[in-house]
């Protein structure tokens, strides 16, 4: 049979400089909906890359004393560097100074010139560097940009992309698709704020630098960011407006989900749409604006000091801790929370109490009681909590969550199957068992559940902590772990099993942060 196509994408991350857990928590959050769609038995096409034009790169690599090339290609491959770390398991790493890129831009901005959506004119305005944007009068607070940047007045020739003839269009889409933004918050919000009144036309192009992908039929002018960096979603699968759709294309375009912060929700779901309307090519099924992650409850911030490095949070908790808080942690529509302690404190109640511990204890436990050796044995439920009905149902109800993107939710399934399955053991007491002659087949009716509990739970645990996953498969001597194995409960096979290892260390707090400190302080 013939898999689905399933296309996501990230936003492409801007390679102005090394980013942040805030950034590159969007890309864990779409490496698990990806390896989730992959063993759901979808062909999957994941695409994320680096943004690498604009006014701030080229300023930023002057100061480097190095060309915007140079610059960038060291920021990508750091952030490529960053998302391997950190298991990203992308199918394709798109820069905007590819070569195939910029010819289909160039080629995409003659197109809309050609037919009239765009048009040369004057651009007169504030302007903030730091955002690359123009900037409201109204936006403007004791002379500074809502960002804190002092924005400059600029006066400079400049393409305009007409975005009034599509506005009605647009909000018929989205009225009969009322998904294509989500989570709802963000569509009420875009509808009210930008979409009920008319839309002034959009300045595509700049003359003030030149670091960028020349307007090829003007001298001077460079595409601006808008049109350049969003149409990487269809470049990136080999479009360009005056040749045949490409395989690629044919078989991903419309993209599924195109994952984005909350702070770019107008370019995804205004002007790229209307773009895309433009040209002629169907828009994406569903923009995701996900929340912030913040910091004591504050936004991110350099001259704050309270940046968290992705490399930094490795080197204190190991990959899977981190990809295990910013995906639990996050909610799906609210600005998550991230701290030291809160990190502690979640890596040693789920992952060291919960998790590791169900694991460390069932396989401690065949070992005392069995000599490790493990035999398949089901019978009636003894007791009132039964790990078969429960696991069996969990699978279901996380494809419904990360249907709708609900990526915390569905992992926090797998996580209530193992605190489940922890209170199996409280309630069947195996060491009470273990000591009655007459309840020795009651006994590996419990460890057996227990180990094909820890069978499912090491499926289930793939899209989200994968190398911890790989370690319990390896613990509990299982080589399958496809979603199918799930179907049924009792394929786990009689075996001898390895000595149990530690998963997760669990953390003193005050130990741990001392430890912390002591080594930013270091930095």
């Amino acid at each position: 049979m013939e898999k689905k196509p399933y296309y996501l994408t990230t936003a492409i991350a801007y390679a102005s400089a090394i980013p942040h857990i805030g950034n590159v928590y969007e890309a864990i959050l779409a490496d698990a909906i990806a390896r989730f769609k992959r063993l759901d038995g979808y062909d999957v096409f994941f695409q994320t890359g680096t943004d690498e034009h604009g006014q701030k790169i080229e300023s930023k690599a002057s100061n480097n004393e190095l060309s915007p090339q140079a610059y960038v290609d060291h920021i990508s491959s750091e952030i490529k560097r960053i998302y391997d770390k950190v298991n990203v398991s992308y199918d394709q790493f798109v820069r905007t100074t590819d070569k195939r890129h910029i010819k289909a831009v160039q080629a995409i901005f003659k197109r809309l010139y050609d037919q009239g959506d765009i048009y040369l004119g004057e651009y007169e305005g504030w302007y903030s560097i730091a955002e690359e944007a123009f900037i409201l009068e109204k936006d403007i607070v004791d002379g500074k940009a809502p960002n804190g940047d002092i924005p400059v007045w600029t006066k400079e020739a400049a393409y305009f992309l007409r975005l009034e003839p599509y506005r009605q269009r647009l909000l018929d889409h989205i009225e009969k698709h009322p998904e294509f933004i989500e989570p709802e918050s963000r569509r009420n919000e875009m509808i009210q704020n930008f979409l009920k009144e008319p839309l002034p036309d959009l300045s595509v192009s700049r003359t003030s630098f030149k670091w960028g992908v020349p307007v090829e039929f003007h001298e001077g002018h460079i595409v601006y960011v808008w049109i350049d960096a969003l149409s990487n979603y269809i470049t990136g699968l080999d479009y360009h407006p005056d040749q045949v759709a490409s395989e690629a294309f044919k078989k991903y375009w419309p993209a599924d989900v195109h994952l984005i912060g909350k702070d770019i929700l107008r370019f995804h779901t205004i002007y790229w749409p209307i773009i895309l309307m433009a040209l002629g090519v169907k828009l994406p099924k569903q923009v995701f604006g996900h929340p912030w992650i913040l910091v004591n409850k504050g936004k991110m911030s350099k001259s704050v000091g309270n940046v968290l490095y992705t490399d930094d949070l490795v080197r204190y908790f190991g990959v899977d801790p981190i990809r295990y808080y910013v995906l639990h942690e996050i909610p799906y529509a609210q600005d998550g929370n991230i701290t030291f302690e809160l990190l502690i404190e979640r890596n040693n109640s789920d992952l060291a109490n919960t998790i590791g511990n169900l694991v460390n204890r069932t396989i401690g436990m065949a070992h005392k009681y069995r000599q490790g050796e493990v035999k398949k044995t089901i019978l009636s439920e003894p007791f009132e909590l039964s790990l078969a009905e429960k696991a069996l149902e969990v699978l279901p109800q996380m494809r419904k969550l990360m249907d709708e993107l609900k990526v915390a939710d569905a992992l926090e399934e797998v996580v209530k199957l193992a605190r489940h399955a922890n209170k199996y053991i409280d309630v069947s007491e195996p060491w009470a068992l273990f000591k009655n002659p007459d309840k020795q087949e009651v006994l590996d009716h419990v460890l057996y559940h227990l180990l094909e509990t820890i069978r499912f739970v090491a499926v289930l645990l793939q899209p989200f902590i994968p190398e911890t996953s790989k370690r319990i498969a390896k613990q509990i001597g299982i080589s399958d772990l496809s979603f199918d194995t799930t179907l049924t409960f009792g394929n786990y096979p009689s075996q001898t099993l390895g000595k149990p290892e530690v998963l997760f260390e669990r953390y003193d707090l005050a130990k741990k942060l001392e430890e912390i400190l002591k080594d930013r302080n270091e930095q």
